[in-house]
Formats: structure tokens, sequence, C-alpha cells
């Protein structure tokens, strides 16, 4: 019979070894990310710490650290994969009327990033500018896409500022509807755009 060890196990080790399994550099990236948009989304930017991620993720700090500089590197990596997840569904940048379901698909499937990026975001004194910076892009962007369609170019702007908003407004109404039929929600949504343009294309 082996001598009995004089080390006691550390309780905490083993908790974290039983929740955070060994998972790759990508992999553990994600399930952060994942984590705290869940977090961030919940609670905002300021009243989130990076224990309550860390505990959201099943990670200690420390490995927090190895992926992420500050708080502000970690919500500033979710914007952009929450940017780059919705650029990739809706065929960014160039736009076709599949876009619109497509964005419906890519937000039910995380309503928590859609909501952080195109509502929350802004709303963080830390972030207001880029996220400015952001919204003017979509802007510019549709502004290029009616230029063949709005001849005046004052309507087109007018119709390019509205446009994105009609987007992003009536997807959020919609996931908070309950996220009904979801092709006859893309078919309304279209809608409601078209009636922007043709409004702006009056002559």
């Amino acid at each position: 019979m082996g001598r009995p060890s004089l080390h006691k196990p550390d309780p905490r080790r083993s908790v974290v070894s039983a929740v955070t399994p060994r998972l790759g550099r990508r992999e553990r990236r994600e399930q952060i990310l994942a984590a705290a948009t869940s977090a961030f989304a919940r609670t905002g930017f300021a009243a989130t710490s990076l224990e309550d991620i860390a505990d959201e993720a099943g990670v200690t700090r420390a490995i927090l650290y190895r992926h992420f500089e500050s708080k502000a590197d970690l919500y500033r990596s979710v914007l952009n994969r929450a940017k780059e997840r919705f650029d990739a569904a809706t065929g960014a940048p160039e736009f076709t009327e599949a876009s619109i379901d497509a964005l419906l698909v890519a937000a039910a499937d995380d309503p928590a990033a859609f909501r952080l990026l195109f509502h929350h975001a802004a709303r963080e004194p830390a972030f207001k500018e880029e996220m400015d910076r952001f919204g003017a892009e979509a802007i510019a962007l549709t502004d290029r896409h009616l230029a063949h369609v709005i001849h005046d170019p004052r309507w087109a702007r007018w119709a390019a500022q509205l446009v994105p908003v009609v987007a992003i407004e009536a997807v959020t109404a919609w996931l908070d509807a309950g996220q009904p039929d979801r092709e006859e929600a893309a078919e309304r949504i279209r809608r409601a755009i078209y009636a922007v343009i043709r409004a702006a294309a009056e002559r």
C-alpha cells in the first residue's frame, strides 16, 4: 500500500478543470467572445466585469488575459466579430433582396450580438466614435447603391440615412415580437425599405 499524499488537492483547481476543457487557442477565443457577447448585451460595458465574463465562459481571468489585453480590447473584439458575421451573412458590401432574409437568420441565431452591435454599443461613451463611424460607413454604402435609382442626390442621401435605420429597427422589432414567420417578415421589411426608396425617387 502506497504512502498517503501530504498535499491536499486544491478544490478550486478541480472546479476550474471541470468547467474548462482543453481547447485550442482559436476555440477558446471563440468561447470567450460568445460569453462576452451575452454578458455585455445583458448588462452593458461599464457594469460587466472581467470576472462576470470569466464566469460566463467557465474560465479564469488568467485565461482571459491570454487572449485579450483589457476589457476594452475584449469589447472591441466582440464588436468586430459581430460585424464580420453579419457582413458575411448579408454579403456586404454587395446587397441583394436575399440580404434581408440572411440578416433575419443571423439575428435569430445570435440576437445578443445583433442588439449589441446595432443598439447598445452606440450608447457606450468609450465606443461612440467608432460606432458613429460604422454608421456613417453604412450610410455611404447605401448611398452608393441608391445612386442609380434616385437621381436627385439630396433625396438619395435622405433615403440612404433612412434605409439602414428601417432595416435594423424592423429586425429588432421582429426579435422583440418573438420572431414570427421569418419569410413573411423578410418580405414585409423589404416592402418598408422599398417604400422609402420609392418616396425618395418620386419626381
